[in-house]
């Protein structure tokens, strides 16, 4: 009897052996929640005006650092023939690298200046739209909007125009929001919120200035997206739809943006349009069809949302 006890003992001690052990869970110090702007995407658009700049002066910088390698060659050589000494060469060239990064801080300078203006520039284009009930409405969302992100001191501006757009424009003194008094008429409540929370996103990305920059800089279609930032937009929507109650209204915000086109007359069926698109909620509202492979695109946008 006992060796039977001791056998059953022996077996019940060998299957707590084996049993998983309790493990406690223990917090990964390293994760971050990946729709939170991190601390280094934030400076990456903070310095996207200057890294745009640094790329696009590269060719003559290196030229003028190849200028400066002759001109030590050149300098080192005059020792022993004496018809090309001087010992100045290496200046010349320092000179030449100076003068190129001079130009281009002078112009980012200039661009960097101008973004402030941009409310003023843009808003000047229109004519005051909407009505009372429009306007205590976008209140409404930009009053509980500007809390979960953090802004304040936003202005609000219903414009007269037939497309579905919105715009937030940075100020010396703090940001100006733009509405189409189209998309306050043709778009629920919640759609409205998920346009607003889109904007407000960009400015937790620190994107504004960018944005802002990619119109204001005649480039070619190319190096303004770049410069704006190629899926910025789709960025700010994760961003955006993390923040918000109801993700699918933002979605639907951008099939109607998808499926509207620019009519004759409107802002957005303009070559002003087309200069200052990057700061629009939608950004080829001016396009009959979708730019394919484009994240940017608010079909693209649309759909990825919908599977939220």
């Amino acid at each position: 009897m006992s060796a039977q006890r001791k056998g059953r003992s022996h077996r019940s001690s060998s299957s707590r052996e084996r049993a998983p052990r309790h493990v406690e869970p223990v917090l990964d110090p390293n994760w971050q929640n990946p729709y939170t702007p991190s601390v280094s995407e934030r400076e990456a658009n903070r310095r996207a005006i200057r890294t745009s700049a640094m790329k696009r002066v590269r060719p003559a910088l290196y030229g003028a650092v190849a200028l400066f390698g002759v001109t030590l060659v050149l300098a080192i050589s005059g020792i022993w023939v004496h018809s090309i000494a001087g010992w100045w060469w290496p200046f010349v060239g320092l000179a030449v690298v100076g003068s190129v990064l001079s130009v281009s801080d002078l112009r980012c300078r200039r661009l960097e200046g101008s973004v402030e203006t941009i409310a003023n520039t843009v808003v000047a284009q229109f004519q005051s739209g909407g009505t009372n009930t429009d306007a205590q409405r976008l209140a409404t969302i930009v009053d509980r909007l500007s809390a979960t992100f953090g802004l304040n001191d936003v202005q609000m501006l219903i414009v007269s125009d037939s497309g579905y757009n919105a715009a937030l424009l940075p100020r010396i003194d703090g940001v100006t929001l733009v509405v189409t008094d189209a998309l306050m008429r043709d778009f629920e409540l919640i759609e409205v919120e998920g346009v607003v929370a889109h904007l407000m996103a960009r400015e937790r990305l620190n994107a504004l200035a960018r944005t802002s920059a990619a119109s204001l800089s005649s480039l070619s279609f190319d190096d303004a997206h770049e410069l704006a930032g190629v899926s910025l937009a789709y960025r700010a929507d994760e961003v955006a739809a993390a923040g918000i109650r109801y993700p699918q209204g933002l979605a639907n915000a951008l099939s109607k943006c998808a499926a509207q086109s620019a009519q004759p007359g409107s802002y957005f069926s303009s070559e002003r349009y087309e200069a200052t698109r990057w700061m629009w909620f939608d950004l080829y509202a001016d396009r009959a069809s979708a730019m394919v492979g484009d994240l940017d695109d608010a079909s693209v946008r649309s759909a990825a949302l919908a599977e939220w």
